[in-house]
């Protein structure tokens, strides 16, 4: 910006009473004293800040404020003042893209919530190459209750209120294994009633030639034990 536009006054100036535009003395000092408040709402170069970023005027934001609301568009930094708005907390181990899928479909969620698939869709928006099932452990045998043979008769079952969560992920990292384990039991015990129990299994792929294949990085041979 040339040494001339810097002394131009302030465009704001047009906007005040005829005798401050006429009186040069006091009308070159308003106007480069409106330029303080030109700056903080258009965003006009004067060159003081010459050689850094430019700064954003107040009307340049709000021009575009309807971004913010939008969790595909929505500042980084800002996803957990938009999650807050919908009483949703973010986990910080969670990647962005993850952070932002749910932001957009945590409404709808809220609508079924405490089902089963509601929590499927939870999960799995987080365990996105993978796949997610929940299997309800029904009521054992009960004459007149579940009876039927082939239809509802269960030898053995488990305690009330009880499911099984089974998640398969895409790679076969122990410690990716670890970190998802740890977000899948916080959703899941975040979302499912208070009065359920459950149990979490994960899958992942074990030796696969050309695919899974490297020695002390994703090469696993049978099962992995359970953590104690």
């Amino acid at each position: 910006m040339s040494r001339a536009d810097m002394e131009q006054p302030s465009s704001y100036l047009r906007f005040l009473p005829g005798i401050y535009q006429q009186d040069a003395e006091r009308g070159a000092f308003i106007g480069r004293y409106l330029k303080i408040f030109e700056k903080i709402l258009a965003g006009i170069e004067d060159g003081v800040l010459a050689g850094t970023e430019r700064i954003e005027g107040i009307e340049q934001i709000i021009e575009r404020i309807y971004g913010f609301f939008d969790p595909a568009t929505t500042p980084q930094d800002f996803l957990p003042w938009l999650a807050g708005w919908m009483a949703l907390m973010l986990r910080d181990d969670w990647e962005e893209v993850k952070k932002r899928r749910l932001l957009g479909r945590i409404m709808s969620l809220y609508r079924i919530r405490g089902t089963k698939k509601a929590l499927e869709e939870y999960i799995r928006i987080y365990v996105v190459e993978g796949g997610v099932e929940i299997t309800e452990v029904v009521a054992p045998l009960q004459i007149g209750v579940t009876s039927t043979i082939g239809e509802d008769t269960y030898i053995g079952g488990g305690p009330p209120h009880f499911f099984v969560i089974t998640v398969t992920l895409p790679e076969p990292d122990l410690e990716l294994k670890a970190r998802r384990e740890a977000a899948v039991r916080a959703i899941i015990d975040l979302e499912k009633p208070a009065h359920t129990y459950y149990e979490l299994q994960t899958i992942v792929p074990t030796l696969q030639i050309g695919k899974f294949s490297t020695i002390g990085k994703d090469t696993l041979l049978g099962d992995i034990p359970k953590e104690e």
